[in-house]
């Protein structure tokens, strides 16, 4: 008796505190947790930038981000997991090692080298695509339905295209200039800022747009794989430990001074700090949670909230000038994501009447057949 209440307690125990958590915030859960997940990244975005201006590796960097994120994400994934995770087989630990190439080592080593040659704001209106591939994806995958008759069908393909829009507009169409400050609060780099020329941004624009192909297949990837390894907090552990052994080898062939891998008490060690600990190990849980929720496409319509953020940040404390298009764009973007968002929250809505119709048929099924059944043996 003793062993089994042993065998249940944490599976109970984990349970409860989610149903908990759901009962507390309610449908509006997801989306709290998705502003908290842009919010963070948006922090990231702009503190890894000074960051890397100020010469810190960013092989280095992955390396340690995801070494710290593992170290304290482990101890809570076994003590919190230990009857509730199936084991792990090779085939699913090569899948989770695949995709943490793709979420982590491919996507931000590929984003990081291009934000090397771009703004932090740019780089962020970029990430608006990520909406529009990972909803191409996920119909072509068949994990995502279009029915262009109704208009739910129609409000995610039109807000879909208006994200793109908005996000297009803020990237190339400047317009009047506005400054809200004179001279920068924080500046970015040690000593004089290098000025890129228009290769250098071109070439940033083009790895970071490559790198967003590679999270949006990370986003569908991962939902699925979650299906066969569904621990959270263990499947964010084995995520960051696979990306910390893919980059500290990354990091041993590209990054072989050994000064590169000292640390000292500035914004460089602050950065890994702040990444590994509250990106990688705590909102990283939340994306894991709000994908397996509502989809890889409900959470990839977040992404814009990240460049309002930045946006405003980079114009204030970092001098950027902040341009008639960008402000259209993000009013774009926002309109988009709200028409979307709509018409998942009217297609969730549909879907639950309809399981509830349908759970009210097969009861009144049951009740008939057991009525008759009684009338049967009362006639016998």
């Amino acid at each position: 008796m003793h062993e089994l209440d042993d065998d249940i307690i944490d599976p109970i125990a984990v349970l409860v505190l989610e149903l908990s958590i759901d009962k507390a915030m309610g449908a509006a859960a997801p989306y709290i947790a998705m502003m908290l997940v842009q919010l963070s990244y948006g922090g990231a975005n702009i503190f890894t930038k000074i960051a890397l201006d100020r010469g810190l590796n960013q092989f280095v960097f992955m390396a340690y981000r995801h070494i710290i994120a593992g170290l304290l994400l482990g101890p809570f994934a076994y003590v919190l997991e230990r009857k509730q995770r199936p084991l792990l087989s090779l085939k699913v630990a090569t899948k989770i090692f695949v995709i943490s190439s793709l979420g982590t080592t491919i996507h931000l080593n590929i984003y990081y080298a291009g934000m090397e040659y771009t703004s932090a704001t740019v780089a962020a209106a970029l990430g608006n695509v990520m909406p529009c591939l990972t909803f191409l994806m996920a119909v072509l995958l068949r994990m995502e339905t279009v029915r262009l008759k109704s208009w739910r069908g129609r409000a995610k393909v039109i807000g879909t295209l208006i994200c793109v829009g908005g996000s297009l507009t803020f990237t190339f169409w400047k317009g009047r200039c506005f400054t809200f400050v004179k001279r920068p609060l924080i500046h970015r780099y040690a000593s004089t800022e290098p000025r890129h020329v228009e290769e250098d941004w071109i070439k940033g624009t083009a790895l970071i747009l490559l790198s967003h192909v590679t999270w949006s297949l990370w986003l569908i990837f991962q939902a699925i794989v979650y299906k066969d390894y569904p621990a959270r907090l263990s499947f964010n552990t084995l995520i960051c430990i696979s990306a910390s052994i893919q980059s500290s080898l990354l990091g041993l062939l590209f990054a072989r001074d050994p000064s590169q891998w000292r640390l000292g008490w500035d914004v460089k060690l602050w950065n890994i700090l702040y990444t590994g600990v509250i990106v990688s190990a705590m909102v990283n849980n939340l994306l894991i949670w709000a994908v397996n929720r509502k989809g890889p496409v409900f959470a990839a319509m977040f992404c814009p909230l990240m460049l309002v953020v930045v946006g405003i940040f980079s114009a204030i404390f970092f001098a950027e000038k902040f341009h008639l298009g960008s402000m259209i764009g993000t009013c774009l973007i926002i309109l988009g994501l709200y028409c979307v968002l709509w018409g998942k929250a009217k297609e969730n809505s549909r879907a639950e009447v309809s399981e509830n119709e349908k759970g009210e048929s097969d009861n009144k099924q049951v009740e008939v057949s057991i009525h008759d059944n009684n009338k049967a043996d009362t006639e016998k």
